[in-house]
Formats: structure tokens, C-alpha cells, sequence
């Protein structure tokens, strides 16, 4: 079966899939330049910063990721009266990492001396990511001045 033949949806959720597999890929390698070129230039307290906030947020958002998906497959199967009940888990489980991620910043900030500067550029990765990504898929369309 070819991609004519697929179904619009699946042919949607396969590009979606593939759109969020070069966010994390990108996300991963700006992460690697990133930490590279500040290690040359900045040291190595601030690589390892920009490391720990790069590492922190990809992590999160490729369980984020993988929490989607299974919320769209449960959402799929069920029928409409659990809908609720698997969103709700959804949120549940964003609310937990995210303060998960918290107590885990805390624990290592405790152990590891760490930049503010380059915790936020490893954070940043993500984001950027999106972006760029975002833009190079044509997904985002740029209002013109009329």
C-alpha cells in the first residue's frame, strides 16, 4: 500500500510522528553543538549546564511524546464515556514529571554548580527546535502585511 492509498488520517499522523522525530533529532544535535562550542569557549561549567538543561528537557519531551501518543490510542479504542478519564490521566502524568523535573533540578543544582545562563540555553533547545522545524515544514503560516 502505497502513501495514495493510505488513509488521509494515517498519512496525517505518519508525518506528525516524522515532524516530532526531527524535533528531538535537532533538539539532540544543537544540543551537541551547543555544549561543544561552549566548552571551547566558555568552559566546562558551563557545557555541563547547558548539558543538564539540554538532557532535562528532551527527556521530558520525548515522554510527553510517548504520553500523547498513548492518550490518542486510548482515546481511539475507548468508547466516549472514558474520554475524560484518559485525559485526566494525561494531565495527571504532565503534572507529575514537571515536578518531577522540578525535584530533580533541585537535587542536582544541590550537587553540580550551575549556570543559570547555560541551564536556560539547554532548555531553549526544544523550543528552538519547534521553531525551526515548525517553519521548515511549512506548518506555520507568517501573516503579511495587507
Amino acid at each position: 500500500m502505497n502513501e495514495q492509498d493510505a488513509p488521509a488520517g494515517a498519512r496525517s499522523s505518519e508525518s506528525d510522528a516524522s515532524v516530532v522525530r526531527h524535533i528531538i533529532l535537532f533538539s539532540l544535535s544543537l544540543l551537541g553543538v551547543l555544549v561543544a562550542g561552549s566548552y571551547a569557549v566558555y568552559g566546562e561549567s558551563f557545557a555541563c549546564s547547558i548539558l543538564i538543561g539540554g538532557l532535562l528537557v528532551n527527556g521530558s519531551f520525548w515522554l510527553l511524546k510517548k504520553d500523547a501518543q498513548r492518550l490518542m490510542q486510548r482515546l481511539s479504542e475507548a468508547d466516549g464515556s472514558r474520554d475524560n478519564i484518559e485525559k485526566t490521566r494525561f494531565f495527571l502524568r504532565s503534572f507529575a514529571r514537571l515536578l518531577v523535573l522540578g525535584l530533580l533540578l533541585f537535587v542536582l543544582a544541590s550537587q553540580v554548580t550551575i549556570n543559570v545562563i547555560g541551564l536556560t540555553l539547554g532548555f531553549a533547545t526544544v523550543m528552538v527546535s519547534v521553531v525551526i522545524i515548525g517553519l521548515s515544514a511549512g506548518r506555520c503560516s507568517v501573516p503579511s502585511k495587507a
